[in-house]
């Protein structure tokens, strides 16, 4: 087993054994365990109490965070004409109808989230093989496929995150860098948490939010105690 840094010894020594921490202290805590070299992420990870390989089971959505995300996305846009047009004075790093795609398909990803106008979706259907594994394939469940992509760009560049239930019904997501403030960061997570919650399936039984976890780039988790979320 990897030998841990001694910063991440430090680090893991501020957590009580045992002890689970409301959501506010674990913000808190997770600002003193991130990193002094660089701005860290602050990432919450969530096991949920559904069935992923069931289709109703299957959680999934977004939610724009009130103080963003601390980062800038970058966003392509499967788009021509009007659309286009609107894409690129929304901010798009990048916009394009078959020529973008045809560069997606050759293997670029660098990028953080895909946006497709409905009727270039037959077209970049193809590019699941791409996109999909990464978690980048516009879905119209998640506001990517629109043909108002203006605004989805616009979300998605003032702090917009998507989340889904992974095949061991973890949802992970990200609530900030740990140079937010306490406020800052605790008005994040809550908004997230919310839309969590409100998208738990009627069909899930049993105790919704398991265990959860907060926790900042290359840093230990922070247990979470969910029964107070």
């Amino acid at each position: 087993m990897a030998q841990k840094s001694k910063a991440y010894r430090a680090a893991a020594d501020k957590i009580e054994d045992g002890k689970f921490y409301t959501a506010t202290d674990a913000v808190a805590l997770a600002k003193q365990t991130g990193s002094a070299k660089f701005d860290s992420t602050v990432e919450v990870a969530l096991k949920l109490g559904v069935d992923p390989r069931k289709a109703d089971q299957m959680v999934r959505g977004t939610v724009i965070l009130p103080h963003g995300t601390g980062k800038t996305a970058r966003v392509i846009v499967f788009a021509t004409g009007a659309a286009a047009e609107a894409a690129i004075a929304a901010g798009a790093d990048e916009v394009g109808g078959s020529d973008l795609i045809e560069k997606v398909a050759g293997g670029y990803t660098s990028f953080d989230s895909a946006v497709s106008t409905p009727e270039l979706m037959g077209q970049v259907g193809r590019l699941g093989k791409v996109l999909g594994p990464r978690g980048l394939m516009p879905n119209p469940k998640t506001g990517t496929v629109t043909p108002d992509v203006a605004k989805a760009v616009s979300d998605i560049k003032g702090g917009k995150i998507e989340f889904r239930v992974d095949k061991h019904a973890n949802v992970h997501f990200v609530v900030g860098k740990s140079s937010f403030s306490q406020e800052q960061l605790d008005e994040n997570f809550a908004a997230a948490i919310e839309e969590v919650q409100r998208l738990k399936p009627s069909s899930a039984k049993g105790r919704y939010i398991q265990k959860g976890a907060v926790s900042t780039t290359f840093g230990p988790g922070i247990p979470l105690d969910v029964n107070v979320l």
